[in-house]
């Protein structure tokens, strides 16, 4: 009766009206209408739930929401302020975090020297834009860059160096920063 595909639903139901349709047949879809329905009662569940949730938001007063707004733009400005590590003249941007693993930093009364290493989701031109601006600012001398797969940078003060390499990994960025004394006078070294 079934087999012919080309009945219609209502011509179907009418047969299984008439008991014209088998009991494993009528079963099957006892179960496939009682599945049916408790989808669309939980689908239904669900978009009140999340109507009273969003809804909820709608009817906060606009105070509340302007205090949370200005709480937000604060910590967002907090999280993007650059800091200063070990070496007090070296500014690092906040999105870039120290890997003490890979860190070594010697001190001595008036000298900090080593290596601070960083890595973060950073674009690699705006990283070498930011060192190229701060450490001007911080009263470094440029003497000389290069850029490769590897960036580094060097700059001098008056009595250290500071080489910075960048290397831009697939989904990160590192950064290593070497800040060493400069010899006073290059003859008196180990090689005379």
């Amino acid at each position: 009766m079934i087999a012919s595909g080309k009945e219609n639903a209502l011509s179907f139901y009418r047969l299984l009206a008439k008991g014209k349709v088998g009991t494993s047949t009528r079963r099957k879809l006892m179960i496939a209408n009682r599945s049916r329905i408790l989808f669309h009662v939980l689908l239904c569940g669900m978009l009140c739930c999340l109507l009273c949730v969003s809804g909820c938001a709608m009817f906060s007063p606009k105070k509340q929401q302007e205090q949370s707004a200005d709480k937000t733009d604060a910590s967002d400005d907090k999280g993007k302020v650059p800091l200063y590590y070990d070496f007090g003249d070296v500014l690092v941007p906040r999105e870039m975090k120290l890997q003490k693993d890979k860190t070594f930093v010697f001190r001595t009364p008036g000298l900090t020297a080593g290596v601070l290493v960083f890595k973060g989701r950073v674009e690699i031109n705006s990283l070498i834009a930011f060192f190229e601006t701060n450490m001007i600012k911080d009263n470094w001398t440029p003497i000389s860059s290069f850029k490769s797969p590897r960036t580094f940078m060097l700059y001098k003060k008056e009595n250290r160096w500071c080489v910075i390499s960048i290397t831009e990994n697939e989904f990160s960025t590192s950064a290593e920063i070497w800040v060493t004394p400069t010899i006073a006078n290059p003859n008196d070294g180990l090689l005379k």
